[in-house]
């Protein structure tokens, strides 16, 4: 095993301690292979009609003995006669060693492989054409006849098998998805993990191949800890940030962004009220309320009222509401712009210059509105700088005061109306009052430098404005006292509260005055201050702030400081000294609420029921971090998760586990996780989490109910990603590089990942909508954004920033459904030519679920720049290529598939010409000797010839995602059941799904015999 980790002051066996009792229950490794279980099914029964009730164990054994004795004497001579030469234990070609099957229960085995045998044989392509050995028509039929009874009989003898469904971690997406959920931020700790292998069926949500290792037992404990550095303590509970928030400055970002975000989504721009207000005085059903004029258009109510009463008070005004109000009256009436008797373009024309003249009511209030601020001179004290903390607060105290009030001492203001002073100053009053000089200051400069506004340094979010000093100061009055009613003033009350409480600001603000004054300042410097010194803790005591206030007023007072400079110190020094007793109360009080917030977030995690003994197993765990390795709250807190996160209940699918001796069904937490890792490749949500506690999950029509709410669900996507991204290959195309980006400039990161945005959202859509499965293929839409829009030649699109649009008739621009999109054109192409042999693999092996041979050793490769061919073209090179003996009987299959694709270049953009110059060629013959070109007559073959199979490929690879296992015989009547609800309900996928959440397989898990 691989040396641990270094942990300073944290034990690495501490934290994986939850993980050891699993593992030291098991028998055997968790990472070993799949062994056979055919020797449980030696006993075969034959199929009587539909009614398998009525074979009787004499008849099975009867039949066993008949088959066995068919495949000694017969079948399998008949094998190793006509196939042991190019499928013998000796360099077998297509890896197919026919070799080692010597009796029933080695077929039985192995019935993935006898299936291919079958259509081969069954198609006349096995043996091939050219070989000596030919099977005789009668030989053909019996082998064929032999293998079709065998699978009949297990099939129907195992029918609702549950099947070998291995406990297993999560997936790497899996886990990133669950901690995403638990969290509420996408912190993808599995980033710098291996990429999970996939099983035969192609996925990598199974215990086939999700094994663990000791080196990623580490990487699982560095991702543990990774996710507890997101964790935020709050008054309330734990929450995360999207970042790590160990350090103090992270810490501040994380609380500062929460509130600047907060003012951000505020609806302060004066054009929408007035616009609302002109929108109420010409509203058609006068019961319409101001509220729901506000509601419509997402303002606020309570400042619209008082905007409205505002424009409605004032008909004999002076001052700032003379122009202002002229302006209300100059907006066009409603019957200008009445809908009823417009055209539509001229409805739009007046209604834009409503808002135009809107604009210009708020461009008067904005410019208007400087003229009155009031101005405040910085605080003079001999022997004190003016930048000390106490005077800099004050000032900012001072404008935060005055936000809605006038100053009138200016000379020019005077001029507004000479004749009617009171009435005047009445009138600025109340348009101050109105119209506030900032709804909230987000940035603030230093002040106290007497620099003027617009020169002052940005970006120092809610500082306070000290020089060398952190603190904040909050200066958002008229945002609470006009705009936000009462939830809005108790959400903004609460970020500033966490501000102070998690970065513990004022603590820090304290140190940096106490650093300040000793430095920068000379106020300080003398022995009577030596009490108090930054570096000393014992300087944050309450004690020691009150005799610092006594001393340093006493200095001030020396120095004949103005009465209200005294003021502003002993303000100070009550303040500070108040929020950090509040800080040190409230840290202390909040301790249980983040430990039960912890366990909560225990319960989710663990996906099981809650119990008193887990919890206090947890709350064990935590004290003795704190008692015995003195760990302080937050770090036993942080060691606590950890400790969730590395247990197996988190990160191995225990719902899984044969924990009985029979088969038995999934209890309500059990399928819960079934169904939610199935539908959201994610852990249960509460709502699920709630119907398992309650008890009736197992209920068909309360399952069926969740599962349809699941379906539309955003995180559907993880369907989307997981199985269609894995099942079409094209998963990992976030990290596909082999385009030259030198030929192809326009192939940048921003297109590569619209690419493989593209068929997620096609997807999504699909289930959600409950499409058909057959509009993969056939559907005539697609969904772009301005990337993918641009490449494939819809200009006329117009997008917002991030947007994606549904685009209906996709055919026009060559696309539509899956087939011609760029993400499978480009993952099959080498980077400098296209590939129809690539291509066409693709569709025939992901789409229709063909079974193709790797190549042959030694096969010539094809030149990798299309623009080197010479004179022939890649078709022509193709046609040479195929007359290679052992490359022909695959080739045949699929080229023809992939030349359709030959107007795509390696980037997936419609073309003309090839990269030689060549007018490019879509024709082709097609393996039912049809002659074919382009994309659409390749959908036509598909529903003319190859549906079915597109439609038993698809079924089959959703049941193998769902049962996180690789399918077997006992899953073929189940297989048919999806088939006959498919074609009933127009091969929607929803069907498909509650399908296969409503079997035995899905319902139940094997036991342990």
């Amino acid at each position: 095993m691989e040396e641990p980790p270094s942990v300073p002051a944290r034990s690495y066996l501490r934290l994986c301690r939850p993980m050891f009792p699993f593992y030291l229950r098991q028998s055997i490794p968790l990472c070993y292979e799949l062994k056979s279980y055919a020797v449980a099914f030696l006993i075969l029964i034959v199929l009587c009609g539909n009614d398998t009730s009525a074979i009787s164990a004499q008849s099975t054994e009867a039949r066993l003995t008949e088959l066995s004795q068919q495949f000694t004497e017969k079948l399998g001579p008949l094998v190793q006669q006509h196939c042991a030469s190019c499928h013998g234990s000796d360099d077998p070609e297509a890896a197919l060693d026919l070799s080692g099957y010597q009796q029933l229960s080695d077929v039985t085995a192995a019935h993935p492989v006898w299936e291919m045998i079958l259509n081969r044989v069954e198609a006349a392509e096995m043996p091939p054409a050219d070989s000596d050995i030919q099977f005789t028509p009668a030989d053909q039929h019996a082998l064929v006849q032999w293998i079709t009874q065998l699978r009949q009989l297990e099939a129907e003898r195992t029918a609702g098998d549950p099947g070998p469904v291995l406990v297993h971690r999560l997936s790497n997406v899996e886990f990133d998805n669950c901690i995403r959920d638990l969290t509420g931020v996408d912190i993808r700790p599995t980033r710098t993990f291996p990429v999970d292998p996939a099983n035969v069926a192609g996925f990598d949500n199974s215990g086939e191949s999700l094994t663990m290792s000791p080196a990623l037992l580490n990487k699982y404990l560095a991702a543990a800890r990774q996710v507890a550095e997101h964790m935020v303590f709050t008054p309330n509970g734990i929450e995360f940030a999207p970042h790590p928030v160990m350090a103090d400055t992270d810490r501040d970002k994380y609380c500062v962004k929460r509130i600047v975000e907060f003012y951000l989504r505020q609806p302060i721009d004066y054009a929408d009220y007035f616009y609302a207000a002109w929108l109420y005085q010409y509203r058609e059903d006068r019961r319409t309320s101001l509220q729901e004029i506000a509601d419509q258009q997402q303002l606020s109510g309570r400042y619209l009222q008082l905007i409205w009463d505002g424009l409605n008070e004032h008909a004999s005004s002076v001052g700032p509401w003379q122009k202002l109000l002229a302006l209300w009256q100059q907006l066009p009436a409603k019957n200008i712009v009445d809908r009823q008797s417009l055209q539509p373009t001229q409805f739009a024309t007046s209604q834009a210059a409503v808002v135009a003249a809107c604009r210009e009511l708020s461009d008067y209030v904005i410019s208007t509105r400087p003229q009155f601020e009031p101005h405040f001179d910085n605080l003079q004290a001999e022997g004190i700088h003016k930048g000390a903390q106490p005077f800099v607060l004050w000032k900012n105290q001072q404008y935060a005061a005055n936000r809605r009030t006038a100053d009138l001492s200016r000379q020019e203001l005077t001029e507004l109306d000479s004749n009617r002073p009171s009435e005047m100053e009445s009138a600025v009053n109340s348009f101050c009052a109105l119209f506030p000089d900032a709804f909230y200051i987000s940035e603030r400069g230093r002040d106290y430098l007497d620099t003027p506004k617009e020169k002052q340094e940005k970006g120092r979010l809610l500082s306070a404005g000290f020089h060398s000093m952190m603190g904040y100061f909050r200066d958002d009055r008229p945002l609470m006292e006009l705009i936000l009613d009462e939830a809005g003033q108790q959400e903004l009350d609460e970020l500033w509260r966490e501000l102070d409480f998690f970065t513990a600001a004022p603590q820090r603000q304290y140190q940096g005055f106490l650093w300040f004054e000793r430095t920068d300042s000379r106020t300080m410097r003398d022995a009577e201050f030596d009490f108090a010194r930054p570096e000393d803790k014992a300087a944050l005591t309450q004690p020691v702030i009150e005799q610092l206030a006594q001393v340093y007023l006493a200095k001030a007072e020396r120095n004949a400081a103005s009465p209200t400079a005294l003021a502003a110190i002993a303000d100070y020094f009550k303040e500070i000294n108040s929020r950090i007793r509040w800080v040190e109360t409230s840290r202390l009080a909040a301790e249980q609420v983040q430990l039960d917030s912890l366990l909560e977030f225990a319960h989710r995690a663990t996906r099981q029921p809650r119990t008193d003994a887990a919890a206090e197993s947890l709350r064990g765990f935590y004290r003795t971090l704190r008692d015995d390795e003195q760990l302080s709250h937050e770090e036993a807190l942080q060691d606590t998760l950890v400790s969730v996160l590395m247990s197996p209940q988190f990160c191995y699918r225990l719902d899984l586990l044969s924990d009985s001796q029979k088969p038995r069904p999934l209890d309500d937490f059990e399928l819960a996780s079934r169904l939610s890792f199935f539908v959201w490749a994610s852990g249960p949500d509460e709502e699920l989490l709630q119907h398992a506690a309650t008890g009736d999950l197992h209920q068909p029509d309360v399952l069926l109910a969740q599962t349809r709410r699941m379906l539309l669900d955003p995180r559907v996507r993880g369907l989307a990603t997981e199985f269609m991204g894995n099942w079409l290959d094209f998963r990992r195309f976030e990290e596909h590089n082999s385009v030259d980006r030198d030929r192809f400039a326009r192939f940048n990161d921003d297109l590569r990942l619209a690419m493989f945005e593209e068929p997620l959202r096609f997807f999504m859509d699909l289930v959600q909508k409950n499409e058909s499965v057959l509009d993969l293929l056939y559907a005539d839409r697609t969904f772009v954004n301005r990337e993918l829009a641009q490449h494939y030649g819809m200009h006329d699109l117009h997008f917002e920033a991030n947007e994606w649009v549904e685009v209906p008739l996709a055919s026009d621009f060559g696309r539509g459904g899956v087939l011609p999109m760029a993400v499978f054109l480009t993952k099959n192409a080498p980077g400098l030519r296209t590939s129809p042999v690539k291509r066409g693999y693709w569709v025939v092996r992901r789409l229709l679920g063909e079974r193709i041979p790797p190549p042959p050793p030694n096969v010539p490769e094809l030149p990798a720049d299309e623009s080197l061919l010479g004179k022939l073209t890649l078709r022509e090179t193709l046609a040479s290529h195929r007359a290679h003996e052992n490359c022909a009987g695959c080739h045949d299959r699929i080229d023809s598939i992939g030349l359709v694709f030959e107007n795509y270049g390696p980037i997936g953009e419609l073309r003309a010409v090839d990269l030689g110059g060549r007018p490019v060629d879509t024709q082709a013959e097609f393996p039912d000797g049809s002659q074919r070109s382009g994309v659409s007559e390749l959908r036509d073959y598909i529903r003319q010839s190859r549906e079915a199979d597109f439609l038993g490929n698809f079924e089959k690879k959703l049941l193998s995602y769902a049962l996180s296992r690789s399918l077997q015989l006992s899953d073929e009547p189940l297989l048919r059941r999806m088939r006959e609800q498919s074609l009933l309900n127009e091969h929607r996928i929803q069907t498909l799904v509650e399908t296969i959440v409503s079997s035995p397989q899905f319902l139940n898990k094997r036991g342990q015999q």
